[in-house]
């Protein structure tokens, strides 16, 4: 099976092919028959119209990215669209999380705002949860949508060099350590991308 990856983002596509290659290889490890996917990503296709992600949820950001592609390439298209809600920040930064501090930002200057806005917070108050969004679109247009979410909290620096955005700050419930403090395979075990791309996989593997 053919699958375009609607993004550019090199670590997202990152660890979504990871997270697929792991199912993958359980799958064999259980003797279940081999599932083939092939994947591809918005660099294959680089005069595909960029998308603009002006939803007010993840879920609806996600469908606009993989039905464009889809139509685009005539291919199933998969779209992730996730992000951090902060609950003391009504939810915030939400389906901004790319760009909280700005349209020209990277993931340093978002974290700096997030700990600068919840400075005076403690406790309960630093409690928050990653959320994603997958979305499946087959070349006929149906789509599929599949859901993934970690509680956890915001710690008050960063901590640990790998994943990306907020992982540094982020300390899923019942951890002492961060995102970025995990090796691949912990953080996939219990991520909200995981989680999603998991029940995205089993809907695969039935069609």
């Amino acid at each position: 099976m053919n699958i375009v990856i609607a993004s550019k983002n090199k670590k997202k596509i990152e660890e979504i092919k990871r997270i697929f290659e792991k199912e993958c290889r359980q799958d064999q490890s259980r003797g279940a028959e081999l599932f083939h996917i092939k994947i591809f990503t918005l660099n294959d296709f680089p005069e595909c119209p960029d998308i603009i992600e002006d939803g007010e949820t993840f879920e609806e950001n996600a469908i606009k990215k993989a039905l464009s592609v889809a139509k685009y390439t005539d291919m199933t298209a998969l779209a992730d669209d996730s992000g951090l809600e902060v609950y003391a920040l009504n939810r915030a930064p939400g389906v901004h999380s790319a760009r909280y501090a700005g349209e020209d930002t990277d993931d340093k200057r978002n974290i700096e705002k997030l700990l600068y806005e919840m400075y005076s917070y403690a406790g309960d108050k630093r409690k928050a949860r990653f959320v994603c969004s997958v979305v499946l679109v087959l070349p006929d247009g149906k789509t599929n949508t599949f859901h993934g979410y970690i509680e956890g909290r915001i710690g008050t620096e960063s901590k640990g060099c790998g994943g990306f955005g907020y992982d540094p700050v982020f300390y899923p419930e019942g951890y002492t350590k961060t995102f970025s403090e995990m090796d691949e395979d912990e953080k996939d075990a219990i991520s909200h991308r995981g989680m999603a791309l998991n029940k995205a996989y089993q809907f695969l593997k039935g069609i």
